[in-house]
């Protein structure tokens, strides 16, 4: 998933996508120049962000 496509998914700003993923820990990786992000680890990641 490109940061758009977890900006939607998230019903989120792209901004918040690409300005805040790092602060965040979304679980973006290189790949070449883009950001990716899988969407099984995108869910582990919202799984950890519920209390």
């Amino acid at each position: 998933m490109s940061p758009d496509d977890v900006a939607k998914y998230l019903a989120k700003p792209k901004s918040w996508a690409y300005g805040d993923w790092r602060s965040q820990g979304i679980p973006f990786k290189k790949v070449g120049n883009p950001l990716r992000c899988r969407l099984v680890d995108l869910n582990e990641w919202l799984d950890q962000q519920t209390p």
